[in-house]
């Protein structure tokens, strides 16, 4: 069972009293804390919204449903890679900044970037990363990837010493 106490106390040595009904936390002989004790499975955990930074508290007014409504005004790919990621925690609560960092590629690379990134992690995994997304758009690959197949369409050979024979060649 987790406990939650003010940020202010963190790493900080604290006395705890646990009676069957309350978990009490201390500081220096200071209640700093304290919370209804949990019963039950492993794993639970009891915060206090007071205990949390400023800049945590900001992460409550945020919802699964905000961040699939954001990605799907992006596209399909994007909306599927942050259903995979708001599923991929227990506590769905603990995956909103890695679908916070990759909605906002969004402000850095263009949308269709961004889908074509995240249509790429889609190809390697189900449950793709903020970090993979970011570096598939530093890499370009997407851009790279399109650009092949474009030159395919048009006739053109994306290899310029026409060495490679791609699966087109073999499927006559």
């Amino acid at each position: 069972m987790l406990y939650s106490v003010p940020y202010e106390f963190i790493k900080r040595k604290v006395d705890v009293r646990v009676t069957g009904t309350i978990v009490e936390v201390f500081y220096d002989q200071v209640r700093i804390a304290s919370h209804r004790r949990l019963y039950g499975r492993k794993g639970q955990y009891s915060t206090v919204t007071e205990h949390m930074p400023p800049d945590h508290q900001e992460y409550l007014a945020w919802n699964g449903d905000r961040f699939r409504r954001w990605a799907s005004q992006i596209g399909p790919a994007t909306t599927k890679v942050i259903n995979a990621i708001l599923t991929s925690q227990k506590v769905e609560q603990q995956t909103y900044r890695s679908c916070m960092g990759i909605l906002k590629l969004k402000d850095r690379y263009s949308s269709g970037q961004l889908e074509a990134a995240c249509q790429k992690a889609l190809g390697f995994t189900a449950t793709p990363s903020y970090k993979s997304i970011k570096n598939i758009l530093a890499a370009g690959i997407q851009d790279r990837e399109s650009s092949a197949s474009l030159s395919q369409n048009t006739g053109t050979a994306a290899n310029p010493h026409a060495i490679t024979r791609g699966a087109d060649y073999y499927r006559r």
